[in-house]
């Protein structure tokens, strides 16, 4: 591993001087590869440069607990910090190790995210809409934004489904893990007896398909428009401006109403098409690899119940890693942080143990 980090100054030179031709701003694209190639490899240099300064204060400190002419303080100083520089080195080539892992090609995509009320009925639709919440000020916090594509709204203040196209820097990278069912164990308002009701939604991460990895067919589509309802059937606008694509050889339905203009909810329901066919090849994709070469925090499986999240405890679990927290509230107002980077970390460290 260690061997392929020799030629990274002569790369990094290589790409510097292509960043600097004023040809390249007419190719965005390519321009954009070779930033984030540069970023990569300037990270692996700074990591290289401390790898080979331990290295060296090691080999010094090993030479001057065999060197009988030193004072004995001294030799037995270098064996203590010697105990230590040897962490140090440990840690750094796991984050060499970490660097180089296979990049997944979507963690730079934005996100379509979609949460749908399961079990539990109108609480389970109320609580679509607080996880909504909670991930659009995480959203925030992160400076991303947040457009909601699709929605069917519930005259309580909830939603039977939501769909939302999440764009920023890395948003896939970050939220990918949170696919499945999330449930949810608290008193309703409308529950008089105070008695704690279990109900559970679905989340769905799916990275947006750009129209080169994903062709639709017109030939393979077929559009409906019909007039937009909001809560409880009541008809919001006066034109035929929502649309319904069906994509015939999959049977996937998309619906797009939130716009009062046809087009634009075409445009919208085309966008969602897209990322929920690459979601379907990537899945059938998925489905071919092994069990044991499965991420234990990334099997896909949208059926599997992934979170709980308890209000009368302010305990929230995440039972892919065995965590624990207690700290629903900040949770819900959007500190999720402290749910993420523990699942990414752990996907980390099941694909270095693949590795070895």
């Amino acid at each position: 591993m260690l061997d392929s980090l020799q030629d990274i100054h002569d790369r990094l030179s290589e790409l510097e001087g292509r960043l600097a031709d004023p040809a390249l701003a007419h190719n965005q694209q390519e321009y954009r590869i070779l930033v984030k190639e540069h970023a990569q490899l300037n990270r692996l240099a700074e990591l290289q440069k401390k790898y080979e300064r331990i290295k060296q204060q090691i080999a010094d400190n090993r030479s001057l607990i065999h060197d009988d002419r030193e004072d004995a303080d001294i030799r037995e100083l270098a064996r203590l910090e010697l105990d230590e520089l040897g962490s140090v080195k440990e840690q750094l080539e796991r984050d060499i190790r970490i660097v180089l892992l296979p990049k997944d090609p979507n963690d730079d995509k934005n996100i379509f995210l979609e949460i749908r009320a399961g079990t539990g009925g109108d609480e389970a639709a109320l609580f679509v809409a607080d996880l909504f919440r909670m991930y659009c000020r995480y959203a925030e916090s992160m400076g991303w934004k947040v457009e909601v594509m699709s929605s069917n709204p519930l005259g309580i203040g909830g939603f039977k489904e939501i769909i939302a196209l999440i764009s920023g820097e890395q948003v896939y990278s970050k939220l990918k893990f949170e696919s499945g069912v999330h449930r949810v164990q608290r008193v309703p308002e409308t529950e008089a007896q105070g008695r704690i009701h279990t109900s559970a939604v679905t989340v769905a991460i799916l990275p947006e398909a750009d129209e080169v990895e994903v062709d639709l067919d017109p030939n393979e589509l077929k559009f409906d428009v019909y007039r937009s309802s909001g809560p409880g059937g009541q008809s919001v606008n006066t034109t035929d401006s929502a649309v319904r694509v069906t994509h015939l050889p999959t049977g996937l339905v998309v619906t797009c109403q939130d716009e009062k203009s046809q087009h634009k909810n075409k445009a919208k329901a085309l966008t969602v098409l897209r990322a929920r066919l690459l979601d379907r090849l990537e899945q059938e994709q998925h489905d071919k690899i092994s069990q044991s070469r499965k991420s234990q925090v990334g099997s896909g499986d949208r059926s599997e119940r992934i979170r709980t999240y308890n209000f009368p405890q302010g305990r929230l679990t995440d039972h892919r890693i065995n965590l624990t927290l207690y700290k629903l509230e900040a949770i819900m107002n959007g500190k999720l942080d402290e749910v993420i980077q523990p699942l990414l970390e752990c996907d980390q460290a099941e694909r270095l143990k693949a590795l070895r």
